[in-house]
């Protein structure tokens, strides 16, 4: 039985801050994530190949090995984007049950992959947007590359299940889906009854989510094929106002 792709209700571009603030969320497509953040798609694209080589998070307590990525930070305010040094992913307990409290130390983004034409300005628009939202201000920016594969025959993009982040707003960029099926996206009500299904399937699609309004999971994957590897790569980007999650007892 084919795995079903439920088509997400997408957003123009200049709907997306109406949406988010009415709704928690907005999902856009490529062409309008380009529209929005003032980003070229050919230099979206050449992004893509920086997923390619991404280490494995050793962090997993469930014991899998599904999951590689990097992690960097990064300050914005207003034009200037200012990359901070490498610091530890770090969660309280209370936004995620599973990996919270833990200081995680992922593997740092490759400088080539920071340098490309498309990451300051894709960073300055989502910031651009957040501050339309919340006020201009300096955003406190972590951006995950991440790469969910099928090894050991299924994957999980969310192991924490439905969760907030702790942030502001998190940007869930679609990257590629290979060879998979799953990898539904859910978001819920924070405080309500109410949730949209969809499956991101467009390479530089985008849910771009509320935090304090709405949690959100991804459901695992599998491989299409059996006998073939599948992956799914996503670009987490979260923004947070007033400094960046800290382990308060490690300081």
């Amino acid at each position: 039985m084919p795995n079903p792709l439920f088509t997400p209700n997408l957003t123009p571009a200049q709907n997306v801050c109406d949406a988010v603030q009415d709704q928690g969320f907005a999902i856009v497509g490529a062409a309008e994530v380009c529209r929005l953040l003032g980003v070229s798609a050919s230099a979206l694209d050449d992004l893509t190949p920086f997923w390619s080589d991404l280490p494995p998070d050793e962090f997993l307590k469930d014991g899998g090995r599904y999951r590689k990525r990097r992690h960097g930070s990064f300050v914005v305010q207003g034009d200037a984007v200012r990359q901070v040094p490498h610091r530890a992913h770090w969660q309280p307990l209370e936004y995620n049950a599973l990996h919270g409290g833990m200081q995680r130390w992922f593997g740092e983004l490759d400088a080539a992959c920071v340098a490309s034409p498309a990451w300051h300005p894709l960073l300055r628009g989502l910031c651009q947007l957040a501050s339309s939202l919340k006020g201009e201000q300096p955003w406190f920016v972590e951006v995950h590359q991440f790469r969910i594969d099928t090894q050991g025959g299924i994957g999980r993009p969310t192991p924490e299940g439905a969760h907030r982040d702790g942030v502001d707003y998190v940007a869930v960029f679609m990257v590629a889906r290979t060879g998979i099926k799953g990898g539904e996206s859910r978001v819920f009500e924070a405080h309500g009854p109410k949730g949209e299904r969809f499956t991101l399937t467009e390479p530089w699609s985008l849910l771009l989510l509320d935090d304090e309004q709405v949690i959100h999971e991804t459901t695992p994957i599998q491989p299409a094929d059996a006998d073939a590897l599948g992956w799914r790569d996503t670009l987490v980007v979260t923004l947070r106002a007033k400094g960046f999650q800290e382990d308060t007892a490690a300081v």
